[in-house]
């Protein structure tokens, strides 16, 4: 009889917004939960995080690459930029000893992983400048860019962002 596949689940978005729509995380999880029962996979563990793909150092990444790497499980994301956009990133992962699967590409193998990384660094840096020149047309404008009650409001709230990381960590754990 054939073993289950074991999986431990990456999610993860940007932004605080992203957190509080929901809509992103949920989305991610559904597109997990939905390849693991195509597989009839089991997920040990899920780990969520809100950070940018361009840090490299992730905590709940990390202790997701711990979690796989101790059980002999495969990490599992939604899509591959939800891992990194930066090709010197994935191709370290991919030589470090976790077996990692895309869900939006779950056949690749080494030659892939390598290709798609650089197309995915390739898109981050386009995004990146798109983003530098859509920004400078619109303050040559006259458009007051940035959010002038951002960290101010959330200090006058009495919330920080630890305590969203704390609450979006506590909940992916349900």
């Amino acid at each position: 009889m054939a073993s289950v596949q074991r999986l431990v689940a990456y999610e993860r978005v940007s932004t605080a917004r992203q957190v509080q729509s929901g809509l992103g995380l949920q989305a991610q999880r559904k597109i997990i939960e939905d390849f693991a029962a195509s597989r009839q996979a089991d997920v040990l563990a899920r780990f969520t995080e809100v950070e940018s793909e361009r840090k490299a150092d992730r905590p709940e990444l990390a202790k997701a690459l711990h979690h796989a790497k101790v059980t002999g499980a495969t990490l599992v994301i939604p899509k591959l930029d939800r891992l990194s956009r930066n090709a010197a990133f994935l191709l370290a992962l991919r030589d470090g000893g976790v077996k990692f699967i895309a869900c939006d590409m779950p056949e690749v193998n080494d030659l892939t992983v390598g290709i798609m990384a650089l197309v995915a660094e390739a898109e981050r840096e386009a995004i990146s400048r798109r983003t530098k020149e859509a920004l400078a047309v619109a303050k040559a404008r006259g458009v007051k860019l940035g959010n002038p009650n951002g960290a101010k409001s959330l200090r006058r709230e009495g919330k920080d962002c630890w305590a969203l990381r704390a609450a979006v960590s506590a909940n992916a754990k349900t």
